[in-house]
């Protein structure tokens, strides 16, 4: 069972570093569905082993400077604060959900992410155009609705552990069509994903629910194939992973929802 763990935790990284995508949508539905670990203790750890992984990948890609840190900031605002909000109310009593509910709103959330993901040439072309043809009005609403969407995030986060780099990507892709290349789109992304996911990995702590057990035997696998992934996003066709990411994020949303 261990070498299972390790074995998760490594394909969960190496997708993570090429795409800055993979960590909640991939880990939080395995760890619940061919594991078996609880879905609160299951999103706790997926927290930390999200920020742990997403600081490695930061690190190698900071290196060649393609994090757009003003975008960074604008999804930060929206995003901590609606996190810390969110934990405060748990520590209070708040319940949001049952465990089968919130298994199925993590499924729900992987499938979006599945079809965004697809769909995303088709997208990228939708936005660009519409920053083409639309400049001043596009340019106006941009930074608002960063920080809108960085609400959302953050939301999404803080309850199913999902979206910090799945979500988040597509959101940049759709907000920053002409800013954003794909290198630097992946590295943005992980520059908001990481201390995001610290941040809630934190209060959920606090609260006594992660297992740090397991996160050890994920990390063992994870964080070598992180700097792997992150080094081969250089060189490597992002599309043909991103791709490959949407059909088995489709696979184990479907089977997650019908839990």
């Amino acid at each position: 069972m261990d070498m299972a763990y390790i074995l998760c935790g490594a394909l969960t990284g190496l997708l993570v570093g090429l795409t800055g995508v993979g960590g909640g949508a991939l880990m939080t539905p395995l760890l619940i569905l061919f594991f078996h670990i609880d879905p609160l203790v299951a999103v706790s750890t997926d927290l930390w082993f999200a920020s742990l992984t997403k600081m490695v990948g930061l690190l190698i890609h900071q290196r060649h400077a393609q994090v757009d840190w003003s975008v960074v900031r604008r999804l930060l605002l929206g995003s901590l604060p609606v996190t810390v909000i969110i934990l405060l109310m748990i520590s209070t009593g708040v319940e949001f959900s049952k465990s089968v509910s919130m298994t199925r709103g993590i499924g729900a959330v992987v499938l979006l992410t599945s079809i965004g993901l697809f769909a995303s040439p088709w997208l990228s072309r939708q936005a660009r155009q519409t920053r083409i043809d639309q400049p001043v009005v596009f340019k106006r609403l941009q930074g608002p609705a960063t920080t809108v969407f960085g609400a959302a995030l953050g939301a999404c986060v803080a309850l199913t552990s999902v979206g910090a780099g799945a979500i988040g990507t597509l959101v940049l892709m759709l907000l920053y069509p002409l800013r954003m290349s794909p290198k630097k789109l992946v590295a943005t992304d992980i520059a908001h994903a990481m201390p995001l996911a610290l941040v809630t990995a934190i209060g959920y702590t606090l609260l006594g629910v992660p297992d740090f057990g397991l996160l050890q035997l994920l990390l063992y696998g994870a964080l070598p194939a992180v700097i792997v992934g992150s080094l081969l996003t250089q060189r490597f066709p992002a599309r043909l992973v991103q791709l490959l990411l949407a059909g088995v994020l489709l696979l184990v949303g479907f089977k997650t929802v019908l839990i």
